[in-house]
């Protein structure tokens, strides 16, 4: 007699939309590939160019090589800037040494940077919103004389602050934060510092908010919810963050082997969203390593159309096209 298999457990596996690669990541991991065809191997690559495992190793499989510094790159080597952007004395540093340098700072970050500027320029000192140690905020920061900005990280710290002037104040913040507690700490700023003067338009990027608008709309009915994303990516912790405070579990995941079966023990609803720097590939791996536990009804939630496209350099651009 022939033994039945056991049946899989039904799961419905809620898909947030948007989800993944942003306009800026996609970009950034191009000018990699493009100076790799172009220029040919190797291709220095200053910092991760997205905090992805996944996409690093893609790279460097195509002859990336990922280093900290400028100075571990050789006299006459082809460098990339990564997405999140670098201090002016980077650029300096590589002109200096005659480097062939491509950025692939993500023009968000770039208006961000254009705007501390501006704010110095006007002779305001800026209060900038960020995680301390995040290489956005410090290509921030290095963007103007050393004492024009002070990093805030939380409310307590808003409440804190002891500016010199406190009526010359302007603010900005990283791209990449949780929208909720950013407007928490600028409506504290705001309040003890009715002068301070903002940017026009959000300074957290469109992906990010709409990352998170996405898991806030299937979260509340999720028992779990899980995000593809590096632990040193800013936005996708976020994404896990906004799940659980909307009362699901939430946990981070990398790969498919970083999920426990134990995770599913009374889980009828999954929510499944991936960090702006998480290919769409490892989104359908884990769908796929689900499948062999699951019965799974698959559900996408769109809560947003995203169409951005962002210009590549012009000298990278020509010989593309």
């Amino acid at each position: 007699m022939t033994e039945q298999a056991t049946p899989k457990r039904p799961l419905k596996l809620l898909l947030a939309a948007p989800r993944g690669f942003c306009a800026g990541v996609d970009r950034a991991i191009k000018i990699v590939e493009l100076a790799l065809e172009q220029r040919g191997a190797p291709v220095y690559v200053r910092h991760e160019i997205v905090h992805n495992r996944f996409v690093v190793d893609s790279l460097k499989a195509k002859g990336a090589i990922f280093v900290e510094e400028l100075d571990e790159v050789p006299d006459g080597g082809h460098v990339v800037f990564s997405a999140h952007g670098v201090p002016k004395a980077v650029p300096a540093d590589a002109q200096q040494r005659g480097l062939d340098y491509f950025d692939a700072t993500c023009p968000l970050v770039s208006k961000v940077h254009r705007q501390a500027e501006r704010q110095v320029e006007a002779g305001r000192h800026i209060i900038f919103v960020g995680h301390a140690g995040h290489p956005e905020v410090i290509g921030t920061f290095g963007q103007v004389p050393a004492g024009a900005m002070t990093l805030v990280e939380t409310v307590e710290d808003a409440e804190a602050l002891t500016p010199t002037d406190p009526d010359n104040l302007a603010f900005l913040t990283q791209t990449t934060l949780s929208v909720d507690d950013t407007a928490e700490i600028v409506a504290t700023l705001e309040r003890r510092f009715p002068s301070i003067v903002g940017p026009k338009g959000e300074d957290i990027c469109y992906a990010t908010s709409n990352r998170q608008n996405a898991v806030k709309a299937i979260a509340s009915r999720c028992d779990l919810v899980l995000v593809i994303g590096a632990p040193n990516s800013s936005n996708s912790l976020r994404l896990v963050e906004v799940a659980a405070r909307s009362g699901a579990k939430a946990y981070l995941v990398q790969r498919a082997e970083d999920i426990s079966m134990n995770w599913f023990d009374n889980v009828d609803t999954l929510g499944l969203t991936a960090g702006a720097s998480a290919p769409e590939v490892l989104v359908r791996e884990i769908i796929d390593a689900l499948a062999m536990h699951f019965d799974i009804e698959e559900q996408q939630v769109t809560t947003a159309e995203e169409s951005i496209i962002f210009k590549l350099p012009r000298e990278l651009a020509g010989a593309a096209a």
